[in-house]
């Protein structure tokens, strides 16, 4: 008799049956189980007389109600472990593997994907599936699905995959094996509008690009070469094969677009790696238009969106991996692209003014924080939470300080002026940007002083007696 997954009645006989028939600790049905499973291996294999005809039939099928609910209850069930064991007992994952090749069900390859999510969040079921060649070809594959929900279950599998250290080096040589996973991924981000496909597949990219640097940059090489995979109407040979970086700022607009922050995150810490190889800096900056795209649009995010002046100091503290991401891109094109026009201080003295905003409410947070620690009597969580958010806006203060150097070594007079004029400049805001680079970047400022002294002498007097000349030995 079938049965669905639902808790067992109470009545004492029935209880003694569902005993020998239950799922490890669960009030699951093994028989209900293996009936299901049944059912869908005689749903992807062909009678004689269709298996002619199967090649000729490409349309689309929908799947039956009654099978459909069903096999959602193995999809919500395989989320325990017992049962993700069972399945992988009951050889589940080859008849998953039997669904992708032959299904034209697209609901029904979601459905079975999802349900090897579910199970790879078990680890030995997680080793298991990845040690399976086949399987782990076939679920790369379908990143180049049309269906976007498949996609979304897929990359939810390969991210719990990767998120797995024994498995993960396994999974990494597979995207190396598998030259049309990168045209997929790059597709996908550049046209999806389905924000939680783009959020998880940039995860997934984000999880690839921080375990294996080597991938990182075949991916960043593959946007100078031609790809013969997709043909185009007047060159039916070859096509330029999508790029990385304009891939990566089409689904962080589309993300924008939605304020999903998560996924901003994200975007910004792939970018973030880019930038952490010479390659990676290039291939933002080498086009005048993808520099400046990039530059654009992390300005925009970073002055009008982030840490505003209505906004209390503490917003640093949840905004500062985000400011992380964001200002190490920025300092690395305005190093690498100083001479570019999008870069010249002129068209950025907002992102001064909100660089010394950001350092002002740093400095209030870190001596918040001290105090915090005085107070403390005893060693507790509290305590070591205070230590470990120090260390997080010390990175954020850091590349604030060093694109603050990089940018007021470049000012001239004209620009100190302006600078002046709009209030992006003033005494309070320029002693805040010293006391914080001085004295790694002395240079810097003795720099700023001496064209300050040109543009403003007496506020060039008055910063001098705030930090005498003996310490900035001019």
């Amino acid at each position: 008799m079938d049965r669905n997954p639902s808790p067992p009645s109470s009545d004492s006989e029935d209880e003694a049956v569902i005993a020998g028939d239950s799922i490890g600790s669960t009030v699951y049905s093994k028989h209900w189980l293996f009936n299901v499973l049944t059912k869908l291996i005689e749903i992807i294999t062909p009678k004689k007389d269709e298996d002619s005809e199967l090649n000729d039939e490409e349309e689309e099928m929908e799947l039956d109600d009654d099978m459909e609910n069903d096999i959602c209850k193995v999809w919500d069930m395989s989320m325990d472990k017992d049962v993700a064991l069972f399945l992988q007992e009951f050889n589940a994952p080859d008849i998953f593997m039997g669904v992708f090749a032959r299904s034209r069900c697209p609901r029904l390859t979601e459905i079975c994907v999802g349900i090897l999510g579910n199970m790879a969040c078990c680890q030995e079921v997680c080793i298991a599936i990845s040690n399976n060649k086949n399987l782990g070809e076939m679920v790369l594959l379908r990143l180049c699905d049309s269906d976007s929900p498949t996609l979304l279950e897929t990359s939810r599998l390969l991210l719990s995959c990767l998120s797995q250290s024994e498995v993960a080096d396994i999974w990494v040589e597979r995207f190396r094996e598998s030259p049309s996973v990168y045209d997929c991924i790059c597709f996908i981000m550049s046209s999806s509008t389905n924000v939680e496909l783009l959020v998880k597949i940039g995860e997934v990219v984000d999880k690839l690009f921080d375990l294996d640097e080597d991938l990182m940059l075949d991916w960043i090489k593959k946007g100078s070469q031609w790809s013969v995979t997709q043909p185009v109407d007047d060159s039916p040979n070859e096509s330029p094969v999508l790029k990385i970086v304009p891939c990566l700022l089409e689904a962080t607009k589309q993300i924008c677009s939605e304020k999903n922050s998560e996924g901003l995150d994200v975007y910004m810490h792939i970018l973030q790696l880019l930038t952490t190889v010479d390659e990676g800096i290039q291939t933002i900056v080498q086009s005048p238009d993808n520099g400046k795209e990039t530059w654009s649009l992390l300005h925009n995010l970073f002055c009008c969106e982030l840490c505003q002046p209505d906004d209390p100091p503490i917003i640093v503290q949840e905004q500062k991996t985000l400011l992380a991401s964001i200002l190490s891109v920025l300092s690395a094109i305005f190093s690498s692209q100083s001479r570019q026009e999008f870069v010249k201080i002129e068209k950025n003295m907002p992102l001064i003014d909100s660089l010394i905003r950001v350092v002002r409410n740093l400095d209030e947070c870190v001596k918040r924080s001290g105090d915090s620690l005085n107070k403390s009597k005893s060693e507790d969580p509290e305590k070591l939470e205070i230590v470990e958010e120090d260390f997080h806006l010390k990175i954020v203060k850091d590349i604030c300080c060093e694109l603050l150097s990089n940018m007021f070594q470049e000012m001239s007079k004209e620009h100190i002026l302006e600078g002046l004029k709009q209030g992006h400049l003033n005494e309070e805001k320029c002693s805040c940007v010293f006391q914080n680079l001085l004295p790694l970047y002395l240079s810097s400022v003795k720099s700023f002083l001496e064209v300050l002294r040109e543009a403003d002498p007496t506020l060039a007097d008055s910063l001098e007696k705030n930090f005498p000349s003996s310490k900035l030995q001019i």
